[in-house]
């Protein structure tokens, strides 16, 4: 309709075609906008803090989590030890013995122990493929005489730090794109209202009729 003013269209988004294009923001040019410039020194304020604070976080939480389970493995050793126990029951019988499978795979079997109290116990811990009843074997007994896992090991503590170093690290390279993307959006959308707006005031003069 003749006076109508159409749409304003934002302009063509798409990849940067060429590397020399990348620093466009940076360098003087008609078309460069202030939010440009402001995007640019954001990106770098972003991505300076990453690099800083990524491996900052990566070694601190590193060092927390190992003194957290370094601590935790001693309080183990202290409070866990060693106890022949006995089957009361046989242990399953693999279907393909001697092979590969047969000696990595483990059976719980009820056994009896003796606790740190010297009371006669009983409970239930894994172990090899066709061992008869009154079988002795080793298990982790904690302070209240209860079978448990054994103190965590130099390699469990390393692999555990790394998880949480690498998480950490992760953390904070997440954290920075995320602010990255959000302020791209936001002045993305305030340029749009600054085109919608300047277009507002164009389009009268191209619309009219002669």
């Amino acid at each position: 309709m003749a006076g109508e003013i159409p749409p304003a269209q934002p302009p063509p988004a798409g990849p940067v075609p060429h590397p020399y294009l990348l620093m466009w923001r940076w360098r003087r040019n008609p078309l460069r906008r202030s939010s440009d410039r402001l995007r640019a020194w954001i990106s770098l304020g972003i991505l300076l803090a990453v690099l800083v604070a990524a491996p900052a976080a990566m070694f601190g939480v590193g060092d927390s989590a190992y003194r957290h389970y370094r601590s935790t493995a001693e309080h183990e050793e202290r409070t866990r030890d060693h106890r022949p126990a006995v089957l009361t029951h046989d242990a399953p019988r693999h279907p393909e013995p001697g092979s590969d499978e047969a000696k990595e795979t483990r059976y719980p079997v009820p056994v009896r122990f003796t606790g740190p109290d010297g009371v006669s116990r009983t409970g239930t811990t894994e172990v090899e493929p066709g061992l008869p009843a009154d079988s002795t074997v080793l298990v982790w007994v904690d302070d209240e005489g209860r079978i448990t896992e054994p103190p965590l090991s130099a390699e469990q503590i390393r692999s555990r730090t790394m998880g949480w170093a690498i998480l950490a690290f992760l953390g904070v390279v997440i954290t920075g794109l995320a602010a990255h993307a959000a302020t791209g959006l936001v002045l993305y959308r305030r340029n749009l209202a600054q085109w919608d707006a300047a277009w507002a005031n164009t389009a009268p003069r191209w619309s009219r009729l002669p």
